[in-house]
């Protein structure tokens, strides 16, 4: 069988015209950015800087994160023909295997962020039952797989069903944050807030906070982490009614969420003193809210965060199975990705997806793997696919491609370089170990690609992805070795 013939042979599969419209897509955006990380900001952002760093840290992540935001918006719009957003963009530039790997981190970094959903949400709510209380017990486990196959078999019935219920939790979740930053304006203290600005005599547990280069390098993992989603529109970009309201649904999602994010970390410090904010159990606004008006508003911020930690985990199951299945259809992943049934969900995606959860989740048992953890190994392991997206456009506005008159190359241009110098920074800041990390699961991650190549009959790699593969080999087995050794955890 050629690869046309299998091409044509995957795209026949029953997958029936969903036709996600403007609000759907928005909702799929804000609904994956709003998940856990809006409600541990306050004592998160508090561990890493001080106000005066915070600033610089927030202006470089909301231009960058515009930049891709702007990415995206652009990429949907010049090339409509491209399906699956940070995959798709990836192979088109840089060829079949960095495509491969740009979903499989994509895909890696979204479940391993519901492993972390998942996680908080037992321990949240271990505050009104004790036994579920740290989110990793035995109790907690099970009601987080009951959870988990509930989800799963709600996205079995179609992508379309699940839009629907994560619309409606979307704006559910978006009040208790209202309610929070009200309550936070009304009770802001200026004096508080400019105490110690640039964080010079502030410790954390004993420790300074170093300098302000440092504070604010520290924070950048953890902004990255409460936008992750951004990108959720165009990996839906297949399924929407009209392609240019991809483009509008990324830029309306990003400047919504970047707006309530600025007001929760900021108004924080006029609540309470920086150290005693990095002192509060998660979800920190809990805390913060329960100083202000007593144990209800603990508890109402608790609530919205396990009916936000819902809709974040339908968000990114659907996500994770779409992320998964277009790679399939292109001969990238194993044709099993491609199956889906009589609703159009991808079914083989949807099971290797939330087995991978179900099996984190009981290591977790054993491994002192907590929230924070893997937020930041979920990070890390998204920063390729933004990156291959923004050298992407760059390559397209150099190339004049798809500008027949050259106008809007020169900005395209220089968004596309910014957001590249803004990935290319994330991947510095995430440091050596989570890069190691990363390297590890490309790598284990590639037996999927040399599956799909191998079950098509066509060459796994080209001479140039030999080499990358290589690079990708040799930093793994690096990994591997360090971990044995004690010297890198995972």
């Amino acid at each position: 069988m050629s690869e046309t013939d299998v091409t044509s042979a995957s795209v026949k599969s029953p997958a029936p015209k969903v036709g996600l419209g403007l609000s759907a897509l928005t909702a799929i955006v804000v609904g994956s950015m709003i998940g856990s990380g809006i409600f541990a900001l306050p004592s998160q952002m508090a561990m890493s800087a001080a106000p005066g760093p915070l600033l610089i840290g927030w202006a470089i992540t909301g231009v960058g994160m515009l930049m891709l935001a702007f990415v995206f918006q652009t990429l949907a719009e010049r090339k409509p023909d491209v399906d699956g957003g940070v995959y798709g963009y990836a192979k088109a530039g840089f060829g079949n295997y960095i495509g491969f790997t740009s979903a499989f981190g994509y895909w890696a970094s979204a479940w391993m962020g519901n492993v972390a959903y998942l996680v908080l949400l037992f321990a949240t709510v271990g505050n009104f039952f004790p036994a579920f209380k740290g989110g990793t017990t035995f109790p907690a486990i099970i009601g987080a797989s009951i959870l988990l196959w509930v989800v799963h078999f709600m996205t079995l019935r179609g992508v379309q069903t699940a839009a629907a219920v994560n619309t409606i939790v979307t704006i559910a979740k978006v009040v208790p944050i209202i309610a929070f930053i009200v309550i936070a304006l009304i009770g802001f203290k200026m004096g508080l807030f400019t105490a110690d600005f640039w964080g010079k005599a502030t410790e954390i547990d004993g420790a300074p906070l170093g300098d302000t280069v440092a504070q604010v390098k520290n924070m950048m993992l953890i902004t990255v982490w409460v936008f992750i989603g951004i990108e959720g529109a165009a990996v839906y970009s297949s399924r929407a009614n009209n392609r240019k309201d991809v483009g509008k649904a990324t830029v309306i999602g990003f400047l919504g969420v970047l707006a309530l994010l600025l007001l929760v970390n900021f108004l924080s410090y006029g609540l309470m003193k920086q150290a005693e904010i990095a002192g509060l159990d998660d979800p920190s606004m809990a805390g913060l809210m329960k100083q202000q008006v007593g144990s209800w508003g603990a508890t109402f911020i608790s609530v919205g965060l396990i009916v936000s930690l819902l809709g974040a985990l339908i968000a990114w199951v659907m996500l994770c199975a779409e992320i998964m299945q277009i790679p399939a259809n292109e001969q990238v992943m194993p044709a099993f990705l491609a199956k889906t049934n009589a609703a159009g969900s991808p079914t083989g995606a949807l099971w290797l997806t939330n087995g991978c959860i179900q099996a984190m989740l009981i290591y977790t048992l054993f491994n002192d793997s907590g929230y924070t953890k893997l937020v930041l190994l979920a990070t890390s392991l998204i920063l390729l696919p933004y990156l291959w997206s923004a050298a992407y456009q760059v390559l397209l506005a150099a190339r004049g491609e798809t500008y027949g008159n050259g106008q809007g190359r020169t900005r395209d241009l220089v968004i596309g370089v910014i957001a590249l110098i803004y990935a290319i920074w994330l991947v510095y800041a995430g440091g050596v170990e989570y890069l190691l990390t990363g390297a590890l699961f490309y790598l284990i991650g590639s037996v999927l690609f040399v599956w799909a190549r191998r079950e098509r009959k066509l060459p796994i790699f080209t001479p140039v992805e030999w080499a990358i593969f290589g690079v990708v080999a040799v930093a793994g087995v690096w990994a591997l070795i360090s971990i044995l050794n004690g010297n890198l955890s995972v």
